[in-house]
């Protein structure tokens, strides 16, 4: 096979040897437009386990590879003239240069032909004469660029500058990450050694503190200077360099992530950064060449053709990369919003680092250093006011709102039951809800409680207008308080035009069939085609629904409920009130966001004055429309979060979603986190975050990073409503209180768990 590939950095020069590797008689030439010693940036970071797939495709290079690998295993962080340093992190490097070298190396011995200083700006004439081409010519691939329109790259240009210097101080016993606060702003470095004289140093910062500064009018070398006198007491007085002089300018770019919806065309394939890039905060971007070289060449040689090649590389690659870019892209929003972090103490700033692209778990941090992590437990625990047992998961942390006290941080998510006839709560209610009391969780939402019998989503809702009603309620609130620890929380709502739909295990938020009651919400936008159009409500709705609303309080107080909230998310009433996609009005209650939270705002003072002083209110908002600029943004949510506390709100219950039937929501685990640490960590407003949360892993994560104070789980705790009682279980934690009926069992779990101890492990966690 006659084979074409542009670009001789890391996946071009390993696919070429790969390829020949399998097939010598392949006619291989590699065209790259620089010189065989220019190259941008510094060392690379691979992985033990990288290295050992290397080694089994090309046993030659691997060995020389691993001749010159620098090997650490602590991550220091240098933050607040503190230096914090974990351990068990298992990295290793090699200088990038070194690396081309090498690998150019076994390609001249292998007989490939490397033609160095060769510019080809347009693949298809090569195409032509070539039974393969290689588009292996990096983020600003030229070979991507000629057929757009066939690979239909999304390129994403983040907002950070950063520039990748070098550096002969030693970085030899840690990988580090220093964060310096500057007159224009803060401004960081990642520095590790990758030989025994260099040292890798990435200088990155914001736009803003980039353009404060001046760098984009200085020269390298002026910017080289300003770069050293801000890092002057970490540099031993050594210099910074940089191998960056075949640029023009100060060498400071923008991360692209790019990928491509397609990695191949005819007889062109591309690999490495050309189909997809991850960033190099996560040290992954050459482990994904090197292995995406051998995959490609792998399926070459086992199918048929070319077709049959490319489609299997692209359906067995994606996967990895994605995982790998969804890593990447957790981990360079963590360094673009890190000034939200700053004033956190050292150990949670720390902590929120070493998780921020969530590859490393609680308990995987457990395994790597034990006593670091343990520490980082007993500081959380006794800033929660924990004095007793501070060697315990944050999840387990007390937490209070004004006099209410919860003796842990789960809290059982508000979810319908559709079960209620005629609004009042049947059998079905206490059954449930006393099961998820008894279960451990720290607090208890009830369903979202309808204030009207108008105001119900679907006849199964329950409400708070009947005396039967609270007669129900107030059966269900006695229970908890005298059989569990746990607290409950009243959740009261209004569904708006989302109202008058048949149960959620039917045709959810469609029509009944029959019987349909009269809408209303914030203007006359109906949740679908299919649904009724609402009527826009008036200053007499207005007050007759604050007075339903009041009612529902005042209701809910007499019951005994500890906590109340009101829903103010998910495309309901308030909620409809807030998001322009359903705020179309024109008076006092429309247009910018003040007026658009007014509504929210009388309702929630006017239970306030009516809800028990001592007991706290939470607000549930939708963060994200996920419609851009159209709807609600998350950007947005942190100035409603802003305007809830300062009209007295106790903390932010921060949902996303649900407000419109256009929304393309982006899906994953933990994925409305993100929401609720913007918001607590730029208001400092208490928050609760929910969201496809269902391992002890992400509550802990969650907690001690500092992206919430309360954790909601839903689907998790429908499946097993005894879930944090088998969380601490699982976590070895014997503390916890069960319900004295069920000791046996609970004796009976310990000895399996200690059993299973003995043998290994449970789910992977040591117990």
């Amino acid at each position: 096979m006659k084979v074409a590939v542009l670009g001789a950095g890391p996946a071009g020069l390993y696919f070429a040897i790969s390829m020949k590797r399998r097939n010598p008689a392949h006619q291989i030439t590699v065209f790259e437009r620089n010189r065989p010693d220019d190259t941008f940036g510094w060392g690379v970071v691979l992985s033990a386990e990288t290295l050992d797939n290397l080694a089994a495709n090309d046993a030659v290079s691997a060995a020389w590879i691993r001749e010159y690998f620098a090997y650490w295993d602590d991550i220091a962080v240098l933050h607040k003239g503190v230096r914090t340093v974990s351990t068990g992190h298992g990295f290793c490097g090699i200088g990038r240069k070194r690396l081309l070298l090498l690998l150019q190396r076994r390609a001249r011995d292998l007989g490939i032909d490397l033609r160095f200083e060769t510019v080809i700006d347009d693949p298809k004439p090569l195409m032509g004469s070539h039974d393969l081409v290689i588009g292996a010519d990096g983020l600003n691939s030229r070979s991507r660029a000629a057929f757009a329109e066939v690979f239909k790259p999304d390129i994403d240009v983040r907002k950070c500058k950063f520039v990748w210097l070098g550096t002969r101080q030693k970085f030899d016993d840690a990988f580090t990450f220093i964060f310096e606060e500057t007159e224009h702003g803060w401004v960081w470095a990642h520095a590790y050694q990758f030989e025994p004289e260099t040292a890798t140093f990435i200088v990155e910062c914001s736009e803003e503190a980039w353009a404060a500064w001046g760098f984009g009018d200085m020269t390298q070398e002026q910017s080289i200077a300003t770069c050293e006198r801000i890092f002057v007491r970490h540099l031993g007085g050594h210099s910074l360099m940089s191998n960056a002089r075949h640029l023009r300018g100060s060498a400071w770019i923008n991360f692209p992530r790019v990928l491509c919806e397609r990695w191949s065309h005819k007889n062109l394939a591309l690999l490495g950064d050309a189909s997809a890039s991850a960033h190099f905060s996560i040290g992954s971007g050459t482990k994904l060449a090197l292995e995406s070289a051998v995959a490609l060449a792998d399926y070459l040689h086992s199918e048929p053709g070319l077709a049959a090649a490319f489609d299997k590389y692209e359906g067995a690659r994606r996967t990895e990369v994605l995982r790998l870019q969804s890593a990447a892209r957790n981990s360079l929003e963590w360094f673009e919003e890190v000034e939200r972090y700053l004033d956190l103490d050292p150990v949670q700033f720390n902590y929120s680092l070493l998780t921020r692209s969530q590859r490393i778990s609680h308990e995987n941090l457990r395994l790597r250093d034990p006593e670091w992590l343990g520490g980082a437990e007993a500081w959380f625990q006794r800033c929660s006011g924990n004095t007793d047992n501070v060697r315990r998961a944050p999840m387990f942390a007390p937490f209070q709102l004004r006099d209410l006290r919860l003796k842990n941080r789960v809290v059982v998510s508000p979810m319908a039951q559709y079960k209620a006839i005629d609004g009042c709560p049947t059998d079905w209610h206490f059954a449930h809800y006393a099961e998820r009391a008894k279960g451990g969780g720290g607090l208890v939402h009830i369903e979202m409680t309808c204030v009207s019998p108008e105001g119900r989503i679907t006849p199964g809702c329950t409400g708070f207008y009947a005396p039967e009603h609270e007669v129900a309620w107030k059966r269900l609130v006695d229970f908890v308080h005298a059989e569990t620890e746990a607290k409950i929380c009243a959740q009261i709502g209004h569904s708006g035009a989302k109202g008058s739909t048949q149960l959620g295990w039917q045709q959810i938020d469609a029509p009944l069939p029959n019987g349909n009651w009269p809408l209303m919400a914030a203007s006359e936008v109906a949740w679908s085609p299919d649904n009724q159009v609402p009527k826009a409500m008036d200053v007499a709705d207005m007050a007759r629904i604050k007075e339903q609303f009041v009612a529902s309080a005042e209701m809910a107080a007499r019951c005994g409920f500890d906590m109340l909230e009101i829903h103010a998310a998910h495309g309901y009433l308030l909620s409809s009130f807030i998001t322009p996609l359903t705020n179309h009005r024109t008076d006092e209650y429309g247009g910018s966001l003040e007026n658009r939270l007014r509504y929210p705002l009388e309702i929630f003072h006017a239970v306030r004055a009516v809800w028990p002083g001592h007991k706290p209110i939470s607000v549930r908002i939708s963060a994200n429309d996920w419609m851009g600029d159209q709807g609600v943004t998350p950007a947005e949510a942190v100035e409603i979060a802003r305007l809830l506390q300062a009209a007295g709100v106790d903390i932010c219950d921060v949902s996303a979603g649900q407000t419109s039937i256009r929304a393309r929501p982006v899906y994953g685990r933990m994925f409305q986190t993100p929401f609720s640490d913007r918001i607590r960590n730029e208001t400092g407003m208490a928050t609760m975050a929910v969201g496809n949360i269902y391992e002890p892993d992400h509550v802990n994560s969650i907690l001690l990073a500092g992206r919430a104070d309360l954790v909601c789980l839903a689907r998790p705790h429908l499946a097993d409503p005894y879930w944090t009682l088998h969380a601490a279980v699982q976590l070895g934690d014997r503390d916890v209180k069960w319900p004295d009926p069920y000791l046996n069992g609970r004796d009976q779990l310990y000895r399996l768990s200690e059993r299973t101890a003995t043998a290994g492990s449970v789910g992977g966690l040591k117990v």
